[in-house]
């Protein structure tokens, strides 16, 4: 609902942007207008993938179809950077031939777009850290928010100095800021697929509470992965003493328990093996 509402307020203001940029000739305008235009695009991928996520695992979707949104995701990042490319080119071009540039109405369009841009963060800050595609679409709008802060003190130094180029020294701060706002999710896409352990859990820190248990004698094989955003797997070997049926289901299940409160890790799979060789059993938690 609230990617909806991010589009639907976007979209709008994308129409404004390019109208009053083309007939401004304002390049740092036409540079956000662009950097929404991506915005809107991938808003509309991530739209998409949330819908899909929510169908259930069947057939060899064994994990059900929610690591779309981590592929979404990374396209969220990579799509701005070549945005980015594209104003840096232009912005070397104005450099060369530096165009006149209306500053009032750029001016005004800025500022609706500083108040629109700061609504949306306050909307998405909530829930920004528990989805990725939420994270993308609150930093795309938060590098928005402070890209019409720098438009808006460009067309006040063209204004008032009558100095063109300040538009397109706004135009590369919209580039650069697009850049540091899209880097970071692409980092934390790539960890996901690469399948590495969350930054937030330390893996020796598991295997040492894992060890803990006067039961368990080894960890081998630790493996900890995010599946997608809030679903974190994990596996492990446990070599323990020599223990009866109901001594290994309640260790499985004290181990799950302190998994899960620790670390937040709720699909765990241990592998219970016997020290003396003798009896080997596996068990899915």
């Amino acid at each position: 609902r609230r990617l909806w509402i991010v589009l639907g307020l976007r979209s709008s203001l994308l129409l404004v942007e390019l109208a009053v940029g083309f007939w401004t000739h304002s390049l740092s305008l036409l540079a956000v207008a662009g950097h929404m235009l991506s915005d809107i695009f991938t808003l509309g991928a991530a739209l998409i993938a949330v819908s899909l996520a929510q169908r259930p695992a069947v057939g060899q979707a064994t994990f059900g179809y929610r690591r779309l949104e981590i592929l979404v995701a990374l396209m969220n990042g990579a799509i701005p950077i070549a945005i980015a490319a594209l104003i840096a080119w232009k912005v070397i071009e104005r450099f060369q031939a530096p165009e006149p540039v209306l500053a009032l109405p750029t001016l005004v369009v800025a500022a609706l777009g500083l108040a629109i841009n700061s609504l949306l963060v306050s909307l998405l800050h909530e829930d920004s850290d528990r989805d990725l595609n939420l994270r993308g679409a609150f930093l795309h709008v938060v590098a928005d928010a402070t890209s019409f802060f720098g438009v808006i003190l460009a067309a006040i130094v063209v204004y008032w100095f009558n100095w063109f180029l300040a538009d397109a020294i706004a135009s590369l701060f919209v580039a650069c800021l697009i850049c540091l706002s899209a880097l970071p999710l692409i980092w934390d896409s790539l960890r996901i697929l690469m399948e590495y352990a969350p930054p937030t859990i330390d893996v020796a820190e598991v295997e040492a509470v894992l060890s803990a248990n006067a039961c368990v004698r080894q960890v081998d094989k630790l493996h900890i992965w995010t599946i997608t955003s809030g679903q974190v797997a994990l596996c492990a070997h446990l070599a323990v003493e020599s223990l009866n049926a109901q001594e290994r289901d309640n260790l499985l299940l004290q181990l799950q328990a302190q998994l899960e409160q620790a670390f937040g890790i709720g699909e765990s799979t241990l592998q219970i093996v016997a020290l003396n060789g003798s009896n080997c059993t596996s068990h899915l938690c």
